[in-house]
């Protein structure tokens, strides 16, 4: 490991500690030395270094005990910080304990042997290295498949047909309501195969009036019509050695379905106006919101292009079928709008997370994107209530169980404790009370973070 990853900093009221200290184990750690509370806490903030050694009592000449209070702060500010306390008397065993239990990695006792600190200081940075590479992993977990958030095991289906699916090149067609996710899917599907350097051209046929979407898709010549003053590359050339995918494929004009269909069979196509065939190598993704089925027996859709288009068929759920996706992609959506509109970290409140999952949600993940883009513009709050997000919460909802309902008022009961201690766990945890190691499980289980709590609490004081 490089050595900048290997910050350590000592915080000890005796100078002449610090040099042996520092002399002794600057060959392997890159060492950061203070001998008063807040200037380590400032040099903590800014070098945020992984293990720190800290004395329990920085000031000899009180008995107010400094260690403690810089313990407390950075566990706050970094939960994952291993704190070695050292204790410079008997007396100290009890305190130290008490660090221990508002944190501390572990404590020593004075006077210092060297070899046996070197060996307690490998092990924290040891047990912090296997615990970030585990963070690591649940964020990329976290993150979903490809930017899709996606816990219900049908979208679990989908991932598995995206790596399917991205291994050849046949054509694709998915299905599924307005607002799904239907796009995203594809640009999936091309980011995993061996296409995916090469271009991602997306056209909405619903968009495009009939009489332009011929040019847009195919190109034109110069002169094929009034207006056409030079050469046009349509989007098919654009994707060449790439992908083409068609939204809204249900609402191509027939005299359009019939030079896809071509397209499909020889994988030649021809600008407006031109004589000339063009080979393309062209891999197409269609998606429509329509029943396709239906529009073949109403002769509105040519049935020989729909199983031309349909050798693989996927359907998009919708978002009411997948509930236990709801509140992830809301946080997922709350923390993108907050850092791009540069506000504060914005939760949610279990009365909000209970609406959110009453709702309907005809727009699917689209209205829900829109949503939560829309609270966060808007609402002065640091906690978002049902009346934030323009939902009402005036039912019991008949499904959603006792579990989530549990597992809701622990959260607002945890988040709100965190709210009123500034983000100071073992503080949170005294109040809620429950250990400090109880409330950290609590933390992980749901994915809340400490210091966003304290970042909140600071903006509203300047309001």
């Amino acid at each position: 490991m490089e050595m900048r990853n290997l910050k350590l900093l000592l915080v000890d009221d005796d100078e002449d500690i610090l040099k042996q200290l520092r002399w002794a184990l600057q060959s392997d750690y890159q060492v950061l030395t203070s001998s008063v509370e807040g200037e380590a806490l400032s040099l903590f903030e800014k070098e945020r270094p992984p293990v720190v050694i800290l004395d329990l009592c920085l000031n000899p000449q009180t008995s107010e005990l400094g260690g403690i209070r810089l313990l407390e702060q950075i566990l706050s500010d970094e939960p994952m910080t291993r704190v070695i306390i050292v204790t410079g008397k008997e007396e100290d065993d009890q305190n130290a304990l008490r660090a221990v239990g508002l944190g501390a990695f572990d404590y020593y006792a004075k006077p210092v042997k060297l070899d046996e600190l070197k060996i307690m200081i490998q092990r924290a940075f040891h047990i912090y290295n296997l615990q970030q590479r585990l963070n690591q992993n649940e964020q990329i977990a976290n993150a979903g498949f490809y930017g899709m958030i996606g816990h219900a095991k049908c979208m679990k289906n989908i991932f598995r047909f995206i790596e399917r699916a991205s291994t050849s090149d046949i054509s694709v067609l998915i299905c599924g309501e307005s607002g799904t996710g239907k796009k995203v899917v594809a640009q999936a599907i091309h980011e995993h195969s061996q296409r995916k350097n090469n271009p991602f051209v997306v056209v909405n046929c619903g968009a495009i009036p009939d009489n332009l979407l011929d040019s847009e898709l195919f190109g034109h010549e110069k002169g094929a019509f009034t207006g056409a003053h030079a050469q046009k590359r349509g989007k098919f050339e654009l994707a060449d050695t790439g992908t083409l995918f068609l939204d809204e494929i249900g609402e191509l004009a027939p005299s359009l379905q019939v030079k896809l269909l071509r397209f499909l069979q020889d994988r030649r196509i021809e600008r407006f106006g031109g004589t000339q065939a063009i080979e393309l190598d062209v891999r197409i993704i269609a998606a429509t919101n329509r029943d396709l089925k239906k529009d073949m027996e109403n002769r509105l859709f040519r049935e020989d292009l729909y199983y031309r288009l349909k050798v693989i068929p996927l359907e998009i759920p919708p978002l009411r079928e997948r509930k236990e996706d709801i509140v992830p992609l809301a946080q997922h959506f709350l923390k993108k709008f907050c850092q791009e509109y540069r506000k504060p970290p914005i939760t949610l409140s279990a009365e909000a997370e209970g609406a959110l999952l009453m709702h309907r949600w005809p727009g699917n993940v689209r209205e829900l994107e829109n949503l939560i883009s829309r609270s966060v513009v808007l609402s002065p709050r640091a906690i978002l209530k049902p009346s934030d997000l323009g939902l009402a919460l005036d039912q019991i909802p008949t499904d959603v169980n006792l579990k989530f309902a549990k597992k809701s008022i622990e959260i607002d009961f945890i988040k709100k404790a965190l709210h009123r201690n500034a983000g100071i766990v073992s503080r949170a945890a005294r109040e809620l009370g429950i250990s400090r190691v109880n409330l950290y499980e609590l933390l992980e289980k749901y994915n809340i973070r400490p210091r966003e709590f304290k970042i909140v609490r600071a903006t509203s004081k300047t309001r």
